[in-house]
Order: structure tokens, then C-alpha cells, then sequence
């Protein structure tokens, strides 16, 4: 099932439609589990890409929440190669420097003690520092996504990690107008972001999940009362849910159908597994719902 919602993105855009975009929200509980699952996601697209099976030629991650030496370290695992990770895929650093602090530290080093600066740019990383400025983010964005090599158009994949954290810089409306224009623009082949749920109102992940096509949500696989009271030395299911979660996906089709499904989300090492549960999949006739837009998701 995850694979499905892979695929989804894989295939992309279709003329006169808006690119397809997953959100990926997961509570503090099982934070851990759901940047698990968002890295899965974020690998296997770039291997599409790499393969040249996607409508995408690339990725780009704008990373606020990891270092970009964990997506590289990741990918490498998944037996991306050196060259063909720096072909395709391209990386926003929003998290070493978002808002410059380390870069007037390094000039005024430098002004000091006449030492050159360091750069840690490197030949697929970008750091960016004005996270404050949502314009300036998308035009960075676009301009990476637009940095890839191909015949015909170039169509290219676009990561947030996360959505909570460019809360941190930005309102609301500005990050929902910035994933609303990067959905529209003609060269985005596909998007999605990663949210952690909790950490906000309601009302703000439901805004998010309505600029989405398809839903991901990865929910604790052991619910205890006792975690309410937060019991000294009881944590064999706190431990539970840093290695195996519930994943649901609610996929809106273009038929008017909203398919749900679910599956088993488990972490070995550094591998992400996926178990299906096909009995709890089922399919919502979307007529039963109020009438929406294409892109709205309804809530069920």
C-alpha cells in the first residue's frame, strides 16, 4: 500500500490537472516512525527517477527537520550510487543555517582573523538561509527543480520535512499558498510533505490535508491508558511504538471513489517494512459525501 501511494506519485501530473501531493501526518508519539516513512517515500521516488521509470527526471528535498547527510546516508543504503544520487536528486538545506545566524558568526571570524570561511555547500546541497521568506523558498525550489537534465520538458518531484517546522517561520496561509502554487506549477510532477499533527489545531493539519490528494497518517500501534499518566519504568509499549506503527492512507480517485487502506508499518535496523492488511481495506462511495473539488479532501 505504500507502494500504491508511491506509484501515485511516480506516475505524476496529467495535462490541465494540478500535480498530485501526499501528506504524511504523524503524532509526537510515533515521530520517529512517521520521518521513517516519509524517507521511504523520499527513496523510492528518487530511485524511480534515477531509473528514468517516473514522469519526474528528479527529486527535490527541501530538509528542515534532518541534516541532508541523513537523506544522503539513507539513499546510499538503498543502494543509490554517488553519481546517480548527485543526477537526480537535489537538496534545500533549510536546517544547517535557516536563518543565516552561522553565516555572520563565520564573516565576522573571518573579519577578525583574515581566515576564509568555509562553505558547506556541496554539488547536490544548497544551503538556504531566509526561511522566513516563503517567496524566496518557492523561486530556490523551482530554480533547483528546474537544474535537471533531460529531453522535452523537465518535470520534478518536490519533499517538505516538515510542514511543522516551516510553522515555525511562516503563518499558516503563506505555507498553504506556497504548496498550493508549487502544486500548480506546470513543471511540478508531484509533492508531498511530512506534518506532525498533534503539534498543532485541528483546523490547521485538516487546511493541509485539503490541498492534498491523498492522506497518510501513522498512528501508534499500542494505545495504553497508563501512557496518560506516564507510569515510571513501564515502557515496554512506548517501545513498541518506536519500532511498529499503523499506516493509513486515504487516496481520493479521479472516478469520484475514496479508497482507504492500511497497513503495518515496522522498522529493523535501517530497513523500512510495509505489511499489508488487505481485510481492513475498503472503498467509500465519494456520493455519500458533500460535494467538494477534486483536490479537497472530504473528512470521513
Amino acid at each position: 500500500m505504500a507502494e500504491a501511494a508511491v506509484r501515485y506519485l511516480r506516475d505524476g501530473r496529467l495535462e490541465g490537472e494540478h500535480a498530485p501531493a501526499l501528506s504524511v501526518s504523524g503524532s509526537l508519539q510515533c515521530c520517529p516512525l512517521a520521518a521513517r516513512a516519509m524517507l521511504h517515500v523520499t527513496a523510492a521516488l528518487a530511485s524511480q527517477a534515477a531509473s528514468g521509470k517516473s514522469q519526474a527526471r528528479g527529486l527535490v528535498i527541501v530538509a528542515f527537520d534532518r541534516s541532508p547527510e541523513v537523506y544522503l546516508d539513507f539513499m546510499r543504503r538503498r543502494g543509490l550510487d554517488p553519481n546517480t544520487f548527485n543526477r537526480c536528486v537535489r537538496i534545500l538545506d533549510c536546517y544547517s543555517d535557516p536563518i543565516g545566524w552561522k553565516q555572520k558568526i563565520q564573516s565576522q571570524q573571518h573579519q577578525e582573523s583574515s581566515v576564509e570561511p568555509c562553505s558547506m555547500d556541496k554539488e547536490n546541497v544548497t544551503i538556504f538561509r531566509s526561511v522566513k521568506d516563503v517567496d524566496k523558498l518557492m523561486c530556490s525550489i523551482i530554480d533547483l527543480g528546474r537544474g535537471f537534465e533531460g529531453e522535452g520538458k523537465i518535470y520534478f518531484t518536490i519533499a517538505i520535512e516538515s510542514i511543522s517546522s516551516m510553522l515555525k517561520h511562516a503563518s499558516v496561509s503563506s505555507i498553504s499558498g506556497l504548496l498550493s502554487n508549487l502544486r500548480s506549477h506546470d513543471q511540478t510532477s508531484s509533492i508531498f510533505w511530512l506534518i506532525h499533527s498533534d503539534l498543532h489545531e485541528p483546523k490547521f493539519s485538516r487546511a493541509f490535508e485539503c490541498l492534498s490528494t491523498m492522506v497518510a497518517s501513522v498512528e501508534p500501534a499500542v494505545v495504553d491508558s497508563v501512557y496518560e499518566e506516564e507510569i515510571p519504568g513501564n515502557m515496554s509499549f512506548l517501545e513498541k511504538n518506536y519500532s511498529n506503527a499503523k499506516f493509513y492512507v486515504r487516496l481520493k480517485r479521479r472516478n469520484g471513489r475514496v479508497k482507504h487502506l492500511y497497513e503495518e508499518l515496522c522498522v529493523e535496523g535501517n530497513d523500512v517494512k510495509f505489511i499489508s492488511s488487505p481485510s481492513v481495506s475498503a472503498e467509500v462511495n465519494q456520493n455519500l459525501l458533500p460535494k467538494v473539488g477534486l483536490y479537497i479532501s472530504s473528512s470521513i
